[in-house]
């Protein structure tokens, strides 16, 4: 399994393309999609965002503290991973596949408002990874402070620290293969 250094700087080169994607696009292309299935290039965007701090982060944050025991475990109990989670982590990355989840007002991102919105959230999203990677990576005397909790993912099975916060970076490097794609689409629509 990576280092959290190792994946922090991996994040951080990924979050260099997603920038620099994001400055050549403009707004009308960052809304522009092809039908109420497929996602925007800014819904993509805020999903990658939302994730991160309102999943990733927050289950990091958990299991570091050993809040919310309702859905934390201890990584004594019978906690694992799936077996899709397993594989996930086996090959350091998610399979060069696309994975689509049913359209839902719960799901779905919403567009943005800005660009303005979208880098900030990026340039966040890395902020905090850099000030938890010391806190993931260096276990604390304090029991309240070291990686012995387990979140449930809802796919993925029951992960620590470490791992919510490697799941970061392998989730903005998948959606690399959903930028490429979704570009692709905005230079067909500009060719017509």
């Amino acid at each position: 399994m990576r280092s959290t250094k190792e994946a922090l700087d991996s994040l951080e080169e990924t979050i260099k393309q997603y920038v620099a994607e994001l400055e050549r696009l403009s707004m009308n292309d960052l809304l522009y999609t092809t039908d109420e299935v497929d996602w925007s290039l800014g819904q993509m965007y805020m999903h990658l965002i939302q994730a991160s701090q309102n999943m990733h982060m927050f289950n990091i944050k958990q299991c570091l503290t050993g809040m919310e025991p309702a859905t934390i475990s201890s990584a004594t109990a019978s906690t694992s991973k799936t077996e899709q989670g397993q594989a996930i982590f086996d090959q350091g990355g998610f399979a060069p596949i696309r994975i689509a989840v049913p359209a839902s007002p719960q799901y779905t991102p919403k567009q943005p408002e800005s660009k303005e919105q979208l880098l900030s959230g990026l340039l966040q999203v890395l902020e905090e990874m850099k000030q938890l990677e010391p806190r993931v990576n260096h276990t604390i005397s304090d029991a309240t402070e070291t990686n012995e909790y387990k979140i449930a993912h809802p796919r993925f099975g029951y992960l620590d620290a470490k791992e919510w916060f490697l799941l970061i970076e392998m989730h903005f490097c998948h959606h690399l293969l959903q930028l490429a794609r979704l570009k692709q689409k905005l230079g067909a629509k500009s060719s017509q």
